[in-house]
C-alpha cells in the first residue's frame, strides 16, 4: 500500500498538468513547428517534458525522504532537463549537450551514485574500485558516466515516433520497481523502498503521458522529456543495485538501435554520429508500410517480453542468454530491413 498513493498522485498530477498544457501552451507559443520537418499537420503543444519534470519533482519531494542520493538524482536530472529544454527552444550544439550530460553523470557519481562492479557471465566480476584518485574510484566514475550517457541517448533516439519513449519508460520503470520490491534480491530490502517509490512514480507519470502521446499525439515531450526520462531510467538501474544486465534486457532495443545507427552514420554514411536521420529501427519498419501504431505496439511488446524475462530470470547466466537472444533478434531485424524493399 505504501506505493499506491505515490503512483496515484503522480498519475493524476500528470493528467492535470497535461490538460492544463493543452489549453495554456498554445496561448504562449509553446508549440511544435511541423513545417520545418515537411509535415503537413496542425501544430500541437510541445515541451511536454516540462510537465513530466514538474510532476516527477513534486511527487518525489512529497513521497521520498530526502538524502544525498535523492538530492544528487534531482540535481543531475534537472541539468539534463534544462539542456534538453534549451535544445528544444534554440537547437543547442550537440557537443554542448554531450558535455552537460557528462557533467550530470559526474554529479551523480559525486553524490555517491555509481556502478562499483559488474557481474559478467562465465567470467566473474569486473571490479571498478581498483584505481583510486583523491578518494574517488576513477574507473567506477567513468563507467557510471558512460552508462548514463548511453541509456540517456538511446532513449532520446527512440523519440522519433510518438509513444515510444513514454511507453518504454513505463515498462523499464515498472521492471525496476518489481525488482526493487523483491526482497530475495537484496541484502537490505528496506534500502530499496526509496528506489521502488521513485520507480513507481516514474511508471505512473509515463503511463499518464503515454495516454496523450499514443496513438495520436496531442502533446510532444521533446528532448526536454526524452533525455530526462532516459537519465532517470539509467540512474534507477544503478539505484536498484547496479542491475546493468537487467536494464540492458529491458532497454535492449533502444540501445542496439542506437549502436546500429551510430555505426552506420560513421562508417557507411561517413558523417558525424549526431546528425539525425530517418533510418532508425522504427523508421525503417514504417518504410515497409507498417503503421506507426503497429510499430509502437510491436516495439513495446518486445520490450515488455524482455522486461518480464528480467524479472523472472534471476540468475546472471539466464539473463546472459536472454541478452544474446535480443542481439540475435536485432541482427535478424536489421538484416530483414536491409533486404526487404521499401514502400514506394
Amino acid at each position: 500500500m505504501i506505493y499506491v498513493f505515490p503512483a496515484i498522485f503522480g498519475f493524476v498530477l500528470t493528467l492535470v498538468f497535461v490538460l492544463f498544457a493543452l489549453k495554456f501552451f498554445p496561448k504562449i507559443g509553446l508549440m511544435d513547428r511541423p513545417h520545418l520537418y515537411g509535415l503537413k499537420r496542425e501544430a500541437i503543444p510541445y515541451y511536454g517534458g516540462l510537465i513530466i519534470y514538474t510532476a516527477f519533482l513534486i511527487s518525489v519531494l512529497v513521497f521520498v525522504p530526502m538524502n544525498t542520493h535523492v538530492l544528487g538524482l534531482l540535481l543531475a536530472a534537472s541539468m539534463v532537463m534544462f539542456i534538453g529544454f534549451l535544445d528544444d527552444m534554440w537547437r543547442i550544439s550537440p557537443l554542448i549537450r554531450l558535455i552537460v550530460q557528462f557533467v550530470a553523470g559526474v554529479v551523480l557519481f559525486l553524490f555517491g551514485i555509481g556502478i562499483l562492479s559488474v557481474k559478467v557471465p562465465f567470467l566473474g566480476v569486473l571490479d571498478f574500485t581498483g584505481f583510486i584518485f583523491e578518494g574517488f574510484f576513477v574507473l567506477s566514475g567513468l563507467f557510471t558516466v558512460f552508462w548514463v550517457m548511453t541509456i540517456l541517448n538511446s532513449m532520446n533516439f527512440v523519440d522519433g515516433v510518438s509513444g515510444l519513449t513514454s511507453g518504454v519508460t513505463f515498462v523499464a520503470s515498472l521492471t525496476i520497481f518489481a525488482l526493487s520490491i523483491n526482497s530475495s534480491l537484496h541484502e537490505n530490502p528496506s534500502s530499496q523502498v526509496a528506489v521502488a517509490t521513485i520507480a513507481i512514480i516514474l511508471a505512473a507519470i509515463s503511463l499518464a503521458f503515454f495516454m496523450f502521446d499514443f496513438p495520436s499525439p496531442k502533446i510532444l515531450m521533446g528532448d526536454t522529456g526524452s533525455t530526462f526520462l532516459g537519465f532517470l531510467v539509467a540512474t534507477l538501474a544503478i539505484f536498484s543495485g547496479g542491475k546493468v544486465a537487467t536494464a540492458f534486457l529491458v532497454l535492449g532495443l533502444p540501445i542496439l538501435d542506437m549502436v546500429w545507427v551510430v555505426l552506420r552514420r560513421v562508417f557507411v554514411d561517413k558523417k558525424k554520429f549526431w546528425h539525425g536521420d530517418l533510418k532508425h529501427l522504427h523508421h525503417r519498419l514504417m518504410d515497409l508500410g507498417i503503421s506507426q501504431r503497429k510499430v509502437v505496439s510491436l516495439y513495446l511488446f518486445i520490450t515488455a517480453v524482455f522486461g518480464f524475462a528480467a524479472v523472472s530470470f534471476v540468475s546472471l547466466q539466464q539473463k546472459f542468454f536472454m541478452i544474446m537472444a535480443l542481439i540475435v533478434l536485432m541482427i535478424l531485424l536489421a538484416t530483414a530491413l536491409i533486404l526487404l524493399p521499401k514502400r514506394r
